[in-house]
């Protein structure tokens, strides 16, 4: 027991050897990832088992994807309000709480007894997804500067990316082997143990201060809303989700048709241009150092445009490989922008990110509406000329507010 404890030690030891100007260690880099890949475990996994649910419960396709939607909803809803209160009473604390409180709502999801138990415990988890998400990237910003900051936050991009592929993967496999139900089980254990991992290796705060005042943190909040390099960075995250929500949820239907006529399986399988993510963001990491957010985010929205343009082509390799163009321009663009936030943002960093999550889920709740509309007009067509115009407003908020002026660095 003794050596065990001393091992738990030596790795919160390592982990907390890193200081502002240092290069992060290997442990905190992973523990990041982990953080990441957690929140982000949970959030779209149960897309994997739709059809299963269906048949459960005899329910409708309205009534799985209120299941898909209502943990985004909680996301979105809570994420300003965590952002408040990490300011109020600090960072680790409510990244270790939250991850340990999402296990929770994991495996009652197992004893649900209708589509609407079920639909109520994905809200629950939504709730503690802010926690983690919103929370870290106010840690990262404060605990470490320059090249570290940037650093940090592309392994917690390639965590996010990583956790909504195994989110939908696992589960998948898992249901075939034990059944959904006791594969629940299985996803809140992993969360359990992701939980104590974090709450052993990440270092504590140095540099946070409280902020419980209210008022005060409704002046921050009001001069979030009038700091035009706070709300471009929201506005751009709504762009984001709407395109990779759009995207990859209509292309399903669009290769379901003739004459790909592809089976279930197979359209699951496309999701695994995922994990290109979590190899290119780290490396997104050194084009921001070198450009700067502004540039790096008009390079990769272009680059995104390219990808959903290639999608119009007949091969079906073709459009794999626009849809992998695609979304590592959405992941590129992600990770600069969360970078942005913690770079630029010196008070409320928390409420910042709060906000910025806010409009990333309500973008990609627009964006699974609005593309379904364009959908049902004109097929595939017109949704990519609906993305395409999305993705052309946020080139217009990449170069008109995230630049700065003159008198500053562009950043």
């Amino acid at each position: 027991m003794s050596s065990k404890i001393a091992s738990s030690s030596n790795i919160s030891a390592n982990a907390s050897q890193n200081t502002p100007s240092e290069s992060p260690s290997f442990i905190l880099k992973l523990t990041i990832a982990l953080i990441g890949m957690f929140a982000f475990l949970q959030v779209y996994s149960i897309q994997s088992i739709l059809p299963v649910l269906m048949h459960s419960f005899s329910a409708t396709e309205v009534q799985v994807g209120m299941g898909v939607g209502a943990t985004v909803m909680a996301i979105a809803i809570m994420s300003p309000f965590l952002g408040m209160l990490s300011d109020a009473i600090g960072r680790k604390l409510l990244i270790t709480g939250a991850l340990f409180f999402l296990a929770v709502p994991t495996a009652l999801i197992a004893l649900s007894s209708s589509m609407e138990w079920l639909t109520f415990w994905r809200f629950m988890q939504g709730l503690s997804v802010p926690g983690i998400t919103v929370v870290t990237i106010a840690y990262v910003g404060e605990e470490f500067k320059g090249r570290a900051v940037t650093e940090l936050m592309s392994y917690y991009v390639s965590g996010t990316v990583f956790g909504g592929f195994m989110g939908r993967f696992i589960l998948g496999h898992l249901h075939e082997w034990m059944g959904w139900r006791n594969a629940y089980y299985v996803m809140a254990g992993l969360t359990l143990a992701g939980a104590i991992w974090v709450t052993r290796t990440l270092p504590a705060s140095q540099h946070f201060e409280a902020n419980p005042n209210f008022r005060s943190a409704l002046q921050t909040l009001a001069g979030h809303l009038t700091n035009r390099y706070v709300i471009s960075a929201c506005l751009l995250g709504a762009c984001v989700l709407f395109s990779l929500v759009g995207c990859f949820t209509f292309i399903n239907l669009h290769l379901a048709e003739s004459p790909y006529t592809l089976s279930t399986g197979q359209l699951a399988n496309i999701f695994a241009v995922y994990l290109i993510g979590v190899i290119i963001t780290p490396l997104s990491s050194r084009i921001v150092r070198r450009f700067g957010s502004a540039r790096t985010v008009i390079a990769a929205v272009i680059m995104s445009m390219l990808g959903v343009l290639l999608t119009l082509s007949a091969p079906l390799w073709l459009i794999i490989v626009g849809l992998s163009v695609m979304s590592s321009g959405v992941f590129i663009t992600q990770s600069a922008t969360i970078s942005y936030i913690a770079v630029n943002v010196a008070k409320g960093r928390s409420l910042a990110s709060g906000l910025y999550y806010m409009s990333y889920y309500a973008g990609g709740t627009l964006g699974a509406w609005a593309c379904g509309l364009a959908y049902a007009r004109g097929q595939w067509l017109w949704t990519v000329w609906l993305l395409l115009a999305i993705q052309v407003v946020a080139l217009l908020i990449a170069s008109l507010g995230m630049v700065k002026t003159s008198l500053n660095k562009a950043t």
